[in-house]
């Protein structure tokens, strides 16, 4: 007879075996081959050769062996323009979604479903559809150019459109309901009565908002930073349709590399260093959420 303890094992590996299967598989599995990749050579005519070679991190970085590669600065640039438009994108997100959660949070049951509803719309359309009616809508001869020129705020049409300004715009308006959700989950958990309370003792609104309010929902926004900034790093459907060939992304250039210099190794290795960026990110997001809640612990 199974105890209960072997049983609850037996259970919980039946209901995980296939998911743990299916990531071995298919996550771990395609990452193994691409670490390994990273440090080989590159094919004359594409593909790899089997010799261990770690100049495509140096090409990179910096420490390439002129002799197999040149370092050229301008990867270190569009690995930097990534990360700002990435962060970037992540702060716009929230200055909208901070706001919205609290609005939102205080309406009735049914208007908060309709505008739940309303956040999640945007997922029944196509993602390259809806970009291109930005494209529509920022061309030198489109619907905001013509606004402006109609009303005067301008005398000739301005390039809108391939610009990084035209990527956050895109980034920003795809990536909302990724901050949104988690930072309503806060907003709505909040405790009104500490705030009412902290009123009451005198302390102002701003300062209310500082030691109650944000410690409160700073979860919310460390999850919903985390969720769109690291699909926001590595993204090339934006910046391919709203950036065209004038701002160049760390996943516009990975592409570029697989599918048109079909230099594989270096490739991966461009996907490996924004790989190890999200982990370190992920990493540091559990780090500070298992002290946040060791810290409120009974007892602490």
């Amino acid at each position: 007879m199974l105890t209960i303890t072997a049983r609850r094992r037996a259970q919980l590996a039946i209901l995980l075996g296939p998911a743990s299967l299916f990531l071995a598989v298919f996550f771990l599995g395609p990452l193994a081959i691409m670490i390994v990749t990273s440090f080989l050579a590159p094919g004359l005519y594409g593909g790899v050769e089997w010799t261990w070679y770690p100049h495509n991190y140096g090409r990179i970085l910096g420490f390439a062996d002129p002799m197999f590669e040149e370092f050229d600065p301008v990867y270190i640039a569009i690995f930097l323009r990534s990360l700002k438009i990435a962060a970037l994108t992540v702060v716009a997100t929230l200055l909208v979604c901070y706001p919205a959660a609290f609005c939102i949070s205080r309406l009735s049951d049914r208007w908060k479903s309709f505008c739940l509803f309303l956040i999640t719309l945007p997922f029944f359309a196509s993602l390259i559809v809806r970009l291109f009616v930005w494209v529509l809508l920022l061309r030198q001869t489109g619907l905001v150019n013509n606004v402006l020129l109609q009303t005067g705020i301008i005398d000739r049409p301005v390039d809108l459109i391939y610009t990084e300004g035209a990527i956050i715009l895109g980034m920003v308006y795809v990536f909302i309901p990724f901050m949104f959700m988690p930072v309503y989950a806060s907003v709505e958990k909040l405790d009104w009565t500490l705030v009412r309370a902290s009123l009451d003792l005198g302390a102002g609104p701003i300062r209310t908002f500082l030691r109650i309010i944000l410690p409160l929902t700073a979860p919310g926004i460390a999850g919903g930073a985390v969720i769109v900034f690291i699909p926001a790093l590595g993204n090339f459907v934006v910046p391919a349709i709203l950036g065209g060939a004038k701002v160049m992304m760390l996943g516009n250039l990975i592409e570029q590399q697989f599918l048109a210099a079909r230099n594989w190794p270096f490739g991966s290795a461009l996907a490996m260093m924004v790989m190890s960026v999200m982990l370190v990110l992920l990493f540091s997001y559990v780090v500070v959420s298992s002290r946040r809640g060791l810290d409120a612990a009974p007892g602490r």
